[in-house]
């Protein structure tokens, strides 16, 4: 095979990362792996990956990067609640993981880092929609993510390395992490509603959100891995729409055909009160989100309740 069809996925058992290296395989690239596990599961890589269970702060991880083409950099610690209660453990992934990743990718050669990025990074923008020059980190996860952009732009600059950068908004699926300690509310709201069980909603379930469909996401993978046109900059992955919290429980209760009574916790500190992406950059490749937000709830719902019955989501 080509080189230039070997690509490595640092999270690879997470929910982006595990979605993207189906999707690669079945358009007939070669994929290595990288996870530790902590966050993702193992059983979420597919059995044609080339997987390797360490951590992105290890030095090990340097080999695996001989002979790849394209690297995809979607390791983290991406809860916010998690972030804010532990700083430094953020910093040590979100940072220095990302250096080694990216040092990693320098030594051997590679052609392209497509790193994760954040829409965390404009938490405290009231530009609406936001575009990519628009950034206002405020929490530590953003903090952290704006850290990874500037040692990017450092290694653009000493090494002339080569990188793009994605700022997803709320990306949702299948695979979907439910085992955070906030989940995301798509996952959480079904879960809860297919168990009979009362969905929480922190604060007044008045914040809007950005929800962009995984298989529309890896779209744009593709055309990052295709298009040199994305070399050396910067997007928004998300859908141009959003919704409030409440909404999306208002939307998968339609769907399930139940009247929820959901359980109204505190706000979560470090969060935007409205993301909206503004997707012009993206847009003028040719891409643009397909998924509607309906038709994407009902493939999560059939995957969880799938999940449900084999007894993987207890």
């Amino acid at each position: 095979m080509s080189e230039k069809r070997k690509i490595l996925i640092t999270g690879v058992a997470g929910f982006i990362g595990s979605n993207l290296a189906s999707r690669l395989l079945a358009e007939g690239y070669e994929v290595r792996g990288i996870d530790n596990l902590a966050y993702g599961l193992r059983e979420n890589v597919p059995m044609e990956v080339g997987f390797h269970c360490l951590d992105i702060r290890d030095r090990r991880i340097i080999p695996l990067f001989d002979g790849v083409n394209t690297v995809f950099h979607l390791a983290a610690k991406n809860c916010i609640a998690d972030c804010q209660a532990d700083p430094v453990e953020t910093a040590e992934i979100n940072v220095s993981g990302t250096v080694n990743v990216f040092e990693a990718a320098r030594r051997a050669g590679v052609r392209k880092v497509i790193y994760a990025e954040s829409s965390a990074l404009y938490e405290g923008c009231t530009v609406l929609p936001t575009p990519e020059s628009e950034v206002k980190p405020e929490s530590f996860y953003a903090v952290s993510k704006l850290a990874s952009m500037y040692f990017a732009d450092a290694y653009k600059t000493f090494y002339d390395s080569q990188f793009t950068a994605l700022r997803y908004f709320c990306v949702y699926g299948p695979v979907q992490d439910y085992r955070r300690t906030i989940p995301p509310v798509m996952s959480a709201f079904i879960i809860k509603l297919l168990k009979g069980e009362r969905p929480s909603i922190y604060g007044t379930g008045e914040k809007r959100r950005d929800f962009i469909y995984v298989d529309d996401v890896n779209d744009f993978h593709l055309i990052c891995i295709q298009d040199d046109r994305t070399n050396g900059r910067t997007f928004n992955i998300g859908s141009g729409v959003n919704y409030s919290v409440k909404e999306i429980l208002d939307r998968v209760s339609k769907i399930l055909h139940i009247t929820p009574e959901p359980v109204y916790k505190d706000d979560l500190p470090g969060e935007a009160q409205v993301t909206l992406a503004d997707i012009t950059q993206a847009k003028g490749l040719g891409w643009e989100p397909k998924t509607l937000l309906e038709e994407g709830l009902e493939r999560a719902i059939e995957y969880i309740r799938g999940e449900m019955k084999t007894g993987k989501i207890p």
